[in-house]
């Protein structure tokens, strides 16, 4: 990773735990740093009032996304979902409840003051078939083909990486596993400093990819079965959209990885 891949990296982390923060103090988050004012298209007003009023206040004030991907993920009882960049646990906790005590949900962030506040929303909320992570996007803490659905909320497109999230989906997921994704992207006929001039990175718009830029990241992927579909405009020309796409039931199964056993004898983690 270059250095001013790591620096925006950084920039990202170190919004995201100012928000973290905020909210365990009493505020609200907001979609990054220095976003003053909160609108429509971004946060809490996103989901159904009836599932924003079932969880406790930290979890809404601490939604950050761009719409709401369990409206088209199609959740089922007992199936496993993983959500990338899952801050303050709003999706998946609402995830945990729609595939019930025989699922069970995983949300993956790499700031600790996001994970910290997620765990102590799940304790308020009772949810016992939730399990949060440490790691990035790009590196998926999980075994290869053990989801069933992959979610995320305005997260991707903060990525430094994107090609590498897409591969993560992809392995972690089981064939005929598949994508719900809320992000931003942007018109095909806006050049990358175009988009940059709409917003900063970190407040989800200055990383987006172009609509046909996400379609051919997630082919080369190996997904199939794209849709990609605008719902509201956030910026001029850009949208958050919601992403579909699925892993091919005929998708070679992971080679096995063969593990040396560690030098203390016993299953260390380090």
């Amino acid at each position: 990773m270059s250095e001013q891949a790591r620096d925006l990296r950084e920039k990202v982390r170190a919004g995201y735990a100012a928000a973290a923060l905020q909210v365990a103090e009493g505020g609200t988050a907001c979609c990054g740093p220095g976003v003053t004012e909160v609108d429509s298209s971004f946060g809490a007003e996103l989901y159904e009032t009836v599932d924003r009023d079932s969880l406790p206040v930290e979890v809404v004030a601490a939604s950050l996304g761009c719409g709401n991907p369990l409206a088209v993920a199609e959740l089922r009882e007992g199936e496993r979902v993983l959500d990338l960049g899952s801050g303050g646990g709003i999706d998946v906790l609402l995830s945990a409840r729609r595939v019930g005590p025989t699922g069970k949900a995983y949300g993956v962030d790499m700031t600790e003051e996001m994970l910290a506040l997620a765990l102590a929303n799940a304790k308020k909320a009772g949810a016992a078939n939730v399990e949060f992570l440490k790691g990035t996007i790009e590196s998926v803490p999980l075994p290869a083909g053990t989801i069933d659905v992959v979610i995320s909320n305005c997260v991707i497109n903060l990525s430094v990486d994107k090609p590498a999230v897409f591969a993560e989906m992809f392995r972690v997921l089981v064939p005929g596993g598949r994508i719900g994704v809320s992000d931003v992207v942007a018109e095909d006929r806006l050049t990358p400093e175009q988009r940059a001039e709409r917003g900063d990175y970190v407040g989800c718009i200055a990383g987006a990819l172009s609509m046909g830029e996400y379609r051919r990241g997630l082919e080369d992927a190996g997904f199939t079965g794209v849709e990609i579909t605008p719902t509201h405009q956030v910026a001029d020309g850009m949208h958050s959209a919601i992403v579909r796409a699925v892993k091919p039931v005929t998708a070679a199964a992971p080679l096995p990885v063969v593990e040396e056993a560690p030098a203390c004898g016993t299953s260390c983690c380090g």
